[in-house]
């Protein structure tokens, strides 16, 4: 064993092992406790229909056929589901409890995924991997979210997180292949390819990179295989765009972010649709994608230069946070990754109250949005004062995260530094 590990490693006696392992027991057991709370029905009901499909009769090579808003991964989780249990036979929607349980059951798993790969990378220092990973177990953020609502979010970040583990221990095509499942669940993974870019970059060299790149790629295009024969990226291209052109076309979809400072103030809490023109065929969606471009190339370059787990861990972090903060059609969970990313880099003081800002903003911009009552504002207010202190207090939390990242470690990394490495 490394002698500079040793410390570290012996840090981690049977009880704090058998802390890690309770508490975890216990953010387990809150989840299971909430798995069949109705959350919201829209979305729920919108999922279970889809599996209650796939079970029966509808093809997998035909699954876009349904107004699906997801990439294949998440067709293959659902896929899964309809010819494992049995009551998606029958359920075609939340109201049958059974049905709804299981459709929250691989996110709530994943949320422990989470905490336990946080917990991974900060095992060099016992007390803050156990800290950061049971804040991340019972942060509301993460079982409100998948346990109560029933979203997925978990899922990607999950194999985000995986990739940034493959990678940091030098095992760069597995992490390619997580990294393009990821990007394969939810389209909101597509911002880790900015920091994963650079660090390949700046770690192995352009061949090297290159490699990883064609992997992600090849791995992310044969999810599509079964799809193809029946038109299936481009359907998904058409589902896609009925949502994006359609109902979620406004400045923030209750997201607490650059655009919601101008919604708010303008609408008094109504919707402002994006893509009216500013400036000859200038529209605020353009505007966001020319300026989120902008950041994320900021992003890359720093991630390039530093190409450490440091870097990658803080530029992952700030990669969701620019396209948070700055792209419109924003929902108001899509801060989720950023979140968690910034656990995982979670040591010391200065990024402990960095993550504690961030989190508690996320958190209350998802309850103010979606509250067990589903009237938005109706617990937490999502407009006025306090929507525009929570879109600042995020701003403020992503300007912090690139300053962080910009700033030397305090302490070398032993991971990403010294000579490129041997692709494995």
């Amino acid at each position: 064993m490394d002698e500079a590990l040793r410390p570290h490693a012996a840090g981690w006696s049977r009880h704090t092992r058998l802390g890690l392992a309770v508490g975890l027991l216990a953010a387990a057991i809150l989840r299971l406790a909430l798995l069949p709370a109705i959350g919201l029905r829209d979305d729920t009901d919108q999922f279970v229909g889809w599996v209650h499909a796939l079970a029966t009769g509808l093809p997998l090579v035909e699954a876009y056929r349904l107004d699906l808003s997801f990439p294949p991964v998440m067709v293959y989780v659902f896929w899964a589901l309809a010819h494992l249990v049995p009551t998606f036979g029958t359920a075609a929607d939340a109201g049958d409890l059974a049905a709804r349980i299981v459709i929250k059951a691989p996110a709530a798993v994943a949320d422990i995924g989470l905490a336990l790969g946080v917990a991974y990378l900060l095992r060099e220092r016992p007390r803050w991997a156990i800290g950061a990973a049971l804040a991340v177990a019972f942060l509301p953020l993460t079982w409100y979210v998948s346990a109560w609502w029933g979203q997925f979010e978990s899922i990607y970040v999950l194999l985000g997180l995986l990739a940034a583990i493959l990678v940091l221990a030098d095992h760069p095509i597995p992490a390619a292949v997580a990294l393009g499942l990821a990007v394969m669940t939810k389209p909101q993974a597509l911002p880790f390819l900015v920091p994963f870019a650079a660090y390949a970059l700046g770690r192995y060299g352009w061949r090297r990179a290159a490699v990883v790149g064609v992997v992600t790629g090849a791995v992310a295009a044969a999810t599509w295989l079964p799809f193809l024969a029946d038109g299936g990226p481009s359907r998904y291209l058409g589902n896609l765009g009925h949502y994006q052109d359609g109902v979620f076309a406004v400045l923030s979809l209750r997201a607490w972010n650059a655009w919601w400072l101008v919604q708010e103030p303008a609408t008094g809490g109504s919707f402002l649709a994006d893509t009216g023109r500013l400036l000859g065929p200038l529209t605020p969606r353009l505007l966001g994608y020319a300026v989120a471009g902008l950041g994320e190339l900021a992003v890359f370059l720093v991630v390039l230069r530093r190409p450490t787990r440091d870097g990658l861990l803080l530029g992952l972090a700030a990669s969701v946070l620019v396209a948070f903060c700055l792209l419109t059609t924003m929902h108001e969970r899509y801060s989720y990754g950023a979140v968690i990313f910034l656990a995982a880099a979670m040591s010391g003081r200065v990024r402990a109250a960095a993550w504690a800002v961030l989190a508690v903003a996320a958190t209350a911009n998802v309850i103010a949005a979606i509250p067990p009552s589903t009237v938005p504002g109706s617990l937490i207010p999502l407009g006025g004062p306090v929507g525009i202190a929570g879109s600042v207090a995020i701003l403020g939390a992503a300007a912090g995260v690139v300053l962080l990242l910009r700033l030397p470690s305090g302490r070398r990394s032993t991971a990403g530094v010294g000579p490129p490495a041997t692709v494995t």
